[in-house]
């Protein structure tokens, strides 16, 4: 039945190559089509000055098991292409919490317990959050946006804005007060509530294509299959046993889809198909949130004190260090989640405002030789309570759909593209089972 098959993935980025190489490392035939130059679609690597940066600095967690599988089946070396930190957020002078290496839940209790910059009160009351959260097996009767959830478990104001709002904003774009209480506690339930190596924070020392999409385009090549770059597909038209792909030069056939492309082009995809039109609506009607990466380059000499660094009540929530992360030396890169009052800055003006707050907060006299600001309008979907996302499967008999918007655990992060992928994968390699 495998022979049979022939499978046609409409997108790059990390759902779409984990959805091909799971498919190829099946022996099953597939051709990916991407509209862009690059891989990587909205985690991909982005050339300046000879240096590789990224679209957006992303990090993985070790709870991440379904991504760091595909890196490995593709190719990759974990140990070498990351830098792995243990759980450890710190808001410069403001907040710290570091988690020992004991077995869970220990390791979290003893980081709220003793994290710097919560009276003793504060302390124990978000010990008794996550307690009371893992005897609930992290689960609501009903959603509610997470800042109501916290304010009703006794997280007062402060202890929200370093501790709670830092790792929903992180984890989740989209501001505490919006966000999903059900999503957010599903990270926690798997990152800080798992065991310690599940809580670290693995920073990429390659840009993101190279990481994955790059080597799962190779890894799909040499099992037989096909990676079509520039190749927008125009239409998707269901024919008598599969489906032809329109692209501006040709018209193949394929017995399977997995549309994995960005949701604007997914939607419009599926709303040309009367049985997919709902499902293309529903795309339509997601609401996003922006992520800015502010790159600063200062001369080689600057450094932050550590590789990750976050700031309380600036406009920069998070600083990287990429000399210690990937050898570029006296390169920042300043990270703005979620929607806020620096969309209405223009670039100059915000770089200006990012590099006089690394001038406040850490002394940093320097001035930048250049910037680059990447600003990505629509970055994840807005992910807030009763969000309903759609599936995999459409109600179009092999047509699949793959994305980080789709339903799921988790928000919009890497292992949540990765996991629809290979979903969708699953879903076919079933039929030629």
């Amino acid at each position: 039945m495998a022979e049979e098959l022939k499978v046609a993935v409409i997108g790059g980025g990390y759902a779409g190559m984990a959805a091909a190489a799971a498919l190829a490392g099946r022996g099953i035939p597939v051709a990916v089509f991407e509209s862009a130059r690059h891989l990587g679609g909205r985690a991909r690597g982005v050339a300046r000055d000879g240096l590789m940066l990224d679209n957006g600095q992303h990090i993985l967690l070790g709870c991440y098991r379904d991504t760091l599988k595909m890196i490995a089946q593709v190719g990759g070396n974990i140990e070498r292409d990351f830098l792995r930190l243990p759980l450890q957020l710190t808001l410069h002078e403001r907040f710290e919490l570091k988690a020992p290496a004991w077995p869970p839940p220990l390791h979290l209790l003893a980081a709220l317990l003793t994290a710097h910059g919560l009276t003793l009160g504060q302390r124990l009351n978000a010990a008794r959050f996550m307690l009371a959260m893992r005897h609930r097996d992290f689960r609501l009767a009903e959603d509610q946006p997470a800042y109501e959830l916290l304010r009703d478990t006794y997280q007062d104001e402060t202890l929200i804005r370093l501790l709670w709002e830092p790792i929903c904003i992180s984890a989740l774009n989209t501001p505490v007060r919006k966000a999903s209480a059900q999503v957010l506690l599903n990270v926690l339930r798997d990152s800080l509530n798992g065991s310690f190596a599940d809580s670290e924070m693995l920073l990429p020392r390659l840009d993101f294509s190279a990481l994955f999409p790059e080597r799962a385009a190779d890894y799909v090549k040499r099992h037989g299959g096909e990676v079509h770059l520039s190749c927008g597909i125009e239409a998707i038209v269901p024919v008598d046993g599969g489906f032809g792909l329109h692209t501006a030069e040709s018209r193949r056939h394929f017995s399977h889809v997995v549309c994995a492309a960005s949701p604007a082009n997914s939607a419009r995809l599926l709303q040309a198909l009367p049985d997919a039109r709902e499902i293309g609506g529903q795309i339509e009607a997601l609401h996003f949130q922006p992520i800015y990466t502010v790159y600063l380059q200062y001369p080689a000499h600057v450094r932050l004190p550590q590789a990750m660094l976050g700031l309380d009540g600036h406009l920069s929530q998070w600083l990287f260090d990429r000399g210690r992360i990937a050898g570029q030396d006296g390169l920042i890169a300043v990270v703005i989640s979620a929607e806020g009052i620096h969309q209405a800055l223009g670039h100059p003006h915000l770089a200006e405002r990012v590099a006089a707050e690394l001038r406040e907060e850490l002394g940093i006299l320097d001035a930048p030789r250049w910037h680059q600001i990447i600003a990505e309008k629509r970055a994840t979907f807005s992910c807030e309570p009763g969000l309903a996302r759609p599936g995999h499967l459409t109600p179009v008999s092999g047509l699949f759909l793959a994305g980080d918007y789709t339903a799921g655990d988790y928000p919009a992060t890497l292992e949540g593209a990765v996991r629809s992928g290979l979903r969708c994968a699953a879903a076919i390699s079933d039929v030629s089972a």
